[in-house]
């Protein structure tokens, strides 16, 4: 049976409401943009522990900006509980031993998995470690990645920690559109590619692609 994501999040947060509380939420964050709309949506129901952990990223100019451009946004957004900025080390040795022997995967195959599984291996951490009560990502409102297989791994993730993780599919009811919107508001960076060097280098094959089947449309017109 193919599992509904948001109206399991729909029923955690309607309990949530009616206990009249506001747990802390640890919210992975892979850059402004994703998290824009997920802070605006989430921040109604929880305190959160905004966590941005992307060693993928590179070059390290590249993470320092999208980390900047986070902590921007949380500073410029009116949000209705409170969310802290919380940088974690920027580690890419390890997400290039992780990757050692799937550098010629494509993208969305076991590379990304494993990335995901590392990112989320250290969200549960820092959950642990601020005490929150339940733990996502944001990685789930790109309309290019795989919302069941992020759900899978966080829940594996939260078992492993025992702790709670917060069903998601973001991008559902109109909410990429609305993070396009907020993006545009806050005039953030919007990056054209994942963060590592393999989605950044089929990215630039895509676009010799385009710019060669341009090229002899042109030619033949």
């Amino acid at each position: 049976m193919v599992r509904n994501y948001q109206k399991e999040l729909d029923g955690i947060l309607e309990e949530v409401k009616k206990s009249g509380k506001v747990p802390r939420l640890l919210l992975h964050s892979c850059c402004a943009p994703c998290s824009s709309y997920v802070l605006e949506y989430l921040s109604a129901y929880f305190e959160i522990e905004d966590f941005f952990y992307n060693p993928n990223i590179a070059p390290e100019e590249e993470y320092r900006f999208r980390a900047e451009e986070l902590s921007r946004l949380i500073r410029e957004m009116p949000l209705q509980h409170a969310v802290h900025f919380r940088e974690g080390p920027y580690e890419p040795d390890r997400f290039y031993t992780m990757a050692e022997g799937l550098e010629d995967i494509p993208e969305g195959g076991e590379r990304c998995e494993r990335c995901f599984a590392l990112r989320l291996e250290e969200a549960a951490r820092a959950a642990r470690e601020f005490s929150c009560d339940y733990f996502t990502t944001t990685l789930t409102i790109s309309p290019l990645k795989n919302a069941e297989n992020i759900n899978r791994i966080g829940e594996e993730t939260a078992a492993r920690y025992a702790l709670r993780y917060l069903p998601s599919d973001f991008k559902k009811r109109g909410g990429f559109q609305r993070s396009t919107e907020l993006s545009r508001k806050y005039d953030l960076y919007r990056q054209d590619y994942c963060g590592c060097i393999f989605s950044r280098r089929d990215r630039e094959k895509r676009k010799q692609g385009q710019e060669l089947t341009a090229t002899g449309r042109k030619e033949k017109g």
